[in-house]
Parts: structure tokens; C-alpha cells; sequence
């Protein structure tokens, strides 16, 4: 079972804390929150340069949606 996300501002402090100089294991301790999240975080942080999540790949249902009305309607 996935744990939920973490929220936006949490994040963002991680990421503020690992700027200031601390080490994963003690933003971990400090924040309550596994060592594993915090450096997968600051990592995709480092890389994409945001700690936002980004949209998830694939075909927008919206646009499938509109589609099946329009034949329906035909």
C-alpha cells in the first residue's frame, strides 16, 4: 500500500533545509518524515528544479470524453 503524497509546503521545506547545509538524516528527524521521501525529493528537486508534482502522462480524458459525445450525438 503507497502512503499518501506529501504536501507542497512540506516539500518545500525540505528542500529550504537542504539548501541551508543539513544532511537527509537530520531533516528526516527534525520533520518526521522517512529518509527515503526526503531524498527523493531533494533529488527530483535538483533535477526538474521544482517540488511539484508533475501531470500525469497519458491522453486527457476530457478530450476522449467530448469525443464519444459528439458520435453519440451523430
Amino acid at each position: 500500500m503507497r502512503s499518501k503524497e506529501l504536501s507542497v509546503e512540506l516539500r518545500d521545506r525540505i528542500v529550504s533545509r537542504h539548501r541551508s547545509g543539513e544532511g537527509y538524516q537530520n531533516i528526516s528527524a527534525a520533520l518526521k518524515v522517512p529518509k527515503n521521501p526526503v531524498a527523493s525529493i531533494i533529488l527530483k528537486w535538483k533535477k526538474i528544479g521544482t517540488t511539484k508534482t508533475p501531470p500525469i502522462a497519458g491522453r486527457c480524458h476530457l478530450k476522449r470524453a467530448n469525443h464519444l459525445e459528439v458520435k453519440l450525438n451523430n
